[in-house]
């Protein structure tokens, strides 16, 4: 966050943020307004939520105006309105925070290399178009091999990245040597799967998965000196988030961003520095190509599943937003 409360009392989030940066993970502007974060990230099914909000109708009602000028087909345009819609809340959330926001490209596009790059210079042209310099926008993208080798040529350009759903560490091993800016590991998914998988209601927070897989993540960065920071996303509890203080990045939710702003019992210490990375067992670099990669990623059955289920959620978010703009602007739909 840009500055801590000004009252004196060093809640857990104040705390925090002297550690951490901390990223609110949300694409609603009021809840961006009342906690003044550095930076913000979106995803499909945030930004699905707070388009439909009664006070965003504006930006509808702009994004289906300009579509509905470029003279597209029905089902183009409701795509093309999809992604006016995501940069102009972009825009929106710029306006309040003084860093970045993460921009998601379409995750059907999450196996083509191409079509990502091609997508991505897209939307960073229509955040330049608005007067937006592109090094306030990180470029999201799913962590398959076409994604992360999209994410290497964009970074080449100058296009800043953000990697996706990521689950293990094959993922973050690419993501790395790929150069990306920035990952997102998701803590609360991979809890969520190894409760199902193991029939546990909990995990003490010494051995959560989720835990445990950014903190090996953040060892792997700093034992071999790369550049790329890690960003833990998907919290299911504050103990999570505590458990991963001193992480180059945190994005938090709304929710939980209060649960931290109002708990005042908690002293909090680093978990996670680079000095204590470099006291840790060694971690074996990984150089993978896209052959490896897959292989590591189907012997890792949990980073398999929460992989393809998260562009699939993804995907059946935007759907879901194609469906509301339809309803909203009366727009027929194609059937073949």
């Amino acid at each position: 966050m840009s500055s801590a409360p000004s009252n004196n009392t060093q809640n857990a989030l104040t705390q925090l943020c002297q550690l951490t940066t901390v990223v609110a993970d949300t694409g609603n502007l009021a809840a961006i307004k009342q906690f003044k974060p550095l930076d913000a990230t979106t995803n499909p099914s945030l930004i699905t939520a707070a388009a439909l909000l009664p006070e965003n109708l504006y930006l509808l009602e702009q994004a289906h105006a300009r579509a509905a000028a470029e003279g597209l087909q029905l089902d183009a345009m409701i795509e093309r309105m999809i992604d006016i819609l995501t940069v102009k809340l972009g825009i929106e959330i710029l306006k309040v925070i003084e860093g970045r926001v993460s921009t998601e490209v379409d995750a059907s596009l999450s196996y083509n290399t191409e079509e990502t790059i091609a997508k991505a210079h897209e939307l960073i042209q229509q955040y330049q178009a608005e007067g937006i310099d592109k090094d306030r926008v990180l470029i999201k993208i799913a962590a398959t091999w076409q994604g992360i080798e999209a994410a290497r040529q964009l970074e080449q350009q100058g296009i800043h990245c953000n990697l996706t759903l990521l689950f293990g560490m094959h993922q973050a091993a690419a993501c790395a040597e790929a150069q990306v800016t920035l990952i997102s590991p998701f803590v609360g998914r991979i809890l969520d799967w190894y409760k199902k998988a193991e029939n546990r209601d909990s995990y003490p927070i010494a051995q959560d998965p989720g835990v445990l897989s950014v903190k090996s993540i953040y060892t792997y960065y700093k034992q071999h000196g790369y550049n790329t920071q890690i960003m833990g996303a998907s919290f299911r509890s504050t103990a999570q988030i505590l458990a991963l203080a001193g992480c180059d990045l945190l994005t938090i939710a709304p929710a939980l961003l209060q649960e931290l702003r109002d708990d005042t019992t908690t002293q909090l210490a680093a978990q996670l520095s680079p000095q204590q990375a470099s006291t840790e067992a060694a971690i074996e670099r990984l150089v993978l190509d896209h052959g490896s990669f897959q292989q590591l990623l189907e012997k890792d059955l949990m980073s398999f599943e929460l992989l393809q289920q998260g562009i699939d959620g993804f995907i059946k978010a935007r759907q879901q937003l194609a469906q509301a703009l339809r309803q909203t602007f009366a727009i027929p739909e194609i059937h073949p």
